[in-house]
């Protein structure tokens, strides 16, 4: 359990942390969240200021996403927003935030939100990203040599919620025919 003889282990306190729909208020702190990120991440191009972002999160993505936060102690520490098919166009975290639960409980409310499942981008390069995102069930779909603004290969995921429909696999994959009306 300790760090070794006479080497006393540093017990960090969890901090407990609310995960509610984001306000029009909470906004200009997702945008520097994600300013941050870009920041020290030493392989992401910066391809927008520091303030484009900011006001791309205030006017676009507000007005246009579904969009959850975590609050600890009425700081915003993190988000993720989803499009209305159910794609996750970012989940971003304060770098202090992070390996603390708060990226699951913010996907995990997404999941709630989209129960048909969800896809999302995520750069090759974003290992740790990758890691998290496979650890939470998604499934890579397939990969791209860079079409995205930023040019970096990526990678889209999907998940699916466990089908318990009989007529589906556990996979979710159908296991009988059906027909299907034509409108």
């Amino acid at each position: 359990m300790g760090s070794g003889p006479g080497i006393p282990m540093r017990i960090e306190p969890v901090q407990q942390y609310e995960i509610r729909k984001a306000n029009r208020g909470d906004m200009p702190a997702c945008g520097r969240i994600l300013n941050d990120w870009i920041d020290e991440t030493p392989w992401m191009p910066r391809v927008n200021s520091h303030e484009d972002v900011v006001r791309h999160h205030c006017e676009f993505v507000f007005e246009n996403r579904t969009v959850f936060i975590a609050d600890v102690l009425k700081t915003v520490t993190g988000f993720a927003a989803t499009s209305s098919d159910g794609f996750v166009t970012g989940l971003y975290l304060a770098k202090d935030a992070r390996g603390k639960g708060i990226g699951r409980s913010l996907l995990e409310r997404l999941k709630e939100e989209n129960p048909d499942g969800l896809k999302l981008w995520t750069f090759v390069a974003n290992a740790r990203g990758r890691k998290f995102y496979e650890r939470e069930g998604f499934n890579e779909v397939r990969r791209t040599s860079g079409e995205n603004e930023e040019k970096l290969p990526d990678i889209l995921f999907a998940w699916r919620p466990e089908c318990k429909d009989p007529d589906h696999g556990s996979d979710g994959s159908l296991t009988r025919k059906h027909s299907v009306d034509a409108v």
